[in-house]
């Protein structure tokens, strides 16, 4: 709650050193966010790396949980937790997109979800790098196509993902030398 006030966003947060690596530094953060034993976890893979607005790699990982978990949220960093099916981020009943110029210059798209969660009885507001990652991840799963644009060949994602992520880290490396 001390960040990003009120936005919605996956359990994550930065590494400590006694962090093997991304994916013991997502579990802990689960745990300490949400009460996600890491045993309870069958860590799949890592996604392809985003850059958040402070401009900090933001590595993905992804795992399986049983549908029987109950979350208990750290009011120090989580007010509150819901679920959403995964293939609402290739068919949104409540979508737009806008064209958005990273701090770095780069232009993008983003991806912006209004979630109505019938059990809460409110929308939720899932956008930026929390939407961008919903959505490739429900690109890969799924493996078909959206009911809106992205910024993906859809008939090579795996590599136009990459390339999408070359291009920018390259214009943060470009902005950070320019800024010397």
């Amino acid at each position: 709650l001390r960040r990003s006030p009120g936005e919605v966003c996956f359990p994550g947060g930065k590494s400590e050193a006694a962090d093997k690596d991304d994916i013991d530094t997502a579990l802990r953060e689960a745990k300490e966010e949400v009460g996600l034993q890491p045993e309870r976890v069958e860590v799949i893979c890592r996604l392809m790396p985003g850059i958040d607005k402070m401009n900090n790699l933001v590595t993905p990982v992804v795992g399986f949980i049983e549908d029987t978990f109950q979350a208990t949220p750290n009011p120090d960093e989580v007010s509150e937790v819901f679920v959403v099916p995964l293939e609402y981020f290739v068919k949104p009943l409540n979508y737009k997109s806008f064209v958005y110029k990273t701090s770095s210059g780069y232009l993008t798209r983003m991806h912006c979800f209004i979630y109505d969660d019938q059990e809460q009885k409110r929308s939720f507001k899932i956008w930026g790098l929390t939407a961008h990652f919903a959505v490739f991840l429900a690109l890969v799963i799924f493996g078909e196509r959206p009911t809106f644009e992205v910024d993906y060949d859809l008939d090579n994602l795996i590599s136009s993902s990459e390339n999408y992520f070359i291009n920018l880290y390259a214009s943060v490396c470009e902005r950070k030398k320019s800024n010397l």
